[in-house]
């Protein structure tokens, strides 16, 4: 997983971290963003229409093994699993193809992203830095959400608590081209939807939980027995837009059932092995699967990397 060549997107991979650091405050050893999680292991098993799509191992053998990493959102390693800052909640899939080989698939629980560019996100996290309690109205932030209208949107769009990650469905939110034998493209978004159906608790049955009950009821579920995602490709039309990820696509777009996603056990030494993976939102060297031109994922490639070098070296 190489740095982005970009001096400039590596600079502002940088003040993200920066700017992060000022909103959470540090916490070495823990991402800057969706610092706390669980991470289990299980297995990916193909559909038939996968090999239809894509000539990438993953869709095309019989199973893989997966790694897959439950978060709250924010870089809080503490947050109560009942605050609504937690929300959305994160996913990310790592396709174990070899030695050192693998490609990931990452989204969270909304359906789009409040920044089309890692700059208008930098510009966005500087005026939350900036609107600490007791600043004069209009403040840094609310001066943004008026001239961001999509930034706005997703503040905005409700974001409910699951009542297990098990339960929750999760959204890539960029783009991808999945690539078939002859060649042909075929631009998708990733969606991971739960087998046991999507479940929400009320502000009522929050109140009564526990600061941790998702990591508590996930390990607990776990132990008695797998469950399992449906991984989905939901296709893009002509005129889609596939460099925003503002943009949500209309849910009237042809979905793909591209496989399921069987979660078995919990990864041994959790704590440790979380602090040890970078995952990666851009395939590479995964003949199949290739990136969007969408700005973000190069600037999450860098932030990522730079940010993994920190949490491991801590």
């Amino acid at each position: 997983m190489p740095l982005p060549s970009d001096e400039k997107l590596i600079k502002t991979s940088q003040d993200l971290l920066v700017a992060f650091k000022v909103v959470n405050g540090k916490h070495p050893g823990f991402r800057p963003a969706h610092a706390k999680g669980l991470m289990l292991n299980g297995t990916f098993t193909p559909s038939a229409d996968a090999k239809n799509l894509s000539i990438a191992p993953h869709f095309r053998t019989s199973s893989t093994p997966i790694t897959v990493r439950f978060s709250n959102s924010t870089g809080l390693p503490e947050i109560p699993d009942t605050d609504p800052n937690a929300n959305p909640r994160g996913i990310a899939i790592r396709f174990n193809l070899g030695e050192h080989y693998h490609t990931d698939i990452i989204g969270h629980s909304t359906a789009f992203f409040p920044a089309r560019t890692g700059a208008e996100f930098l510009e966005f996290l500087q005026a939350v830095a900036a609107s600490a309690p007791g600043t004069p109205s209009p403040t840094p932030v609310e001066k943004f959400l008026g001239s961001h209208p999509a930034t706005l949107a997703f503040v905005q769009d409700p974001k409910p608590a699951p009542s297990s990650y098990a339960r929750q469905k999760y959204f890539g939110i960029n783009a991808f081209k999945l690539v078939d034998a002859d060649g042909k493209v075929t631009n998708i978004r990733y969606r991971v939807v739960p087998n046991l159906g999507v479940d929400y608790l009320d502000d009522a049955a929050l109140k009564d939980k526990d600061v941790d009950f998702l990591d508590h009821e996930l390990a607990a579920r776990v132990n008695e027995g797998p469950f399992s995602f449906r991984l989905l490709a939901q296709v893009a039309e002509d005129g889609d837009v596939l460099n925003d990820a503002t943009v949500r696509w209309p849910e009237s777009r042809q979905f793909v059932e591209l496989g399921t996603l069987e979660l078995q056990r919990l990864v041994s030494h959790n704590d440790q092995e979380q602090k040890h993976i970078i995952y990666d939102p851009i395939p590479r060297n995964v003949a199949g699967v290739e990136a969007s031109d969408d700005p973000l994922l190069e600037l999450r490639a860098a932030l990522y990397l730079l940010s993994g070098r920190e949490r491991r070296a801590a």
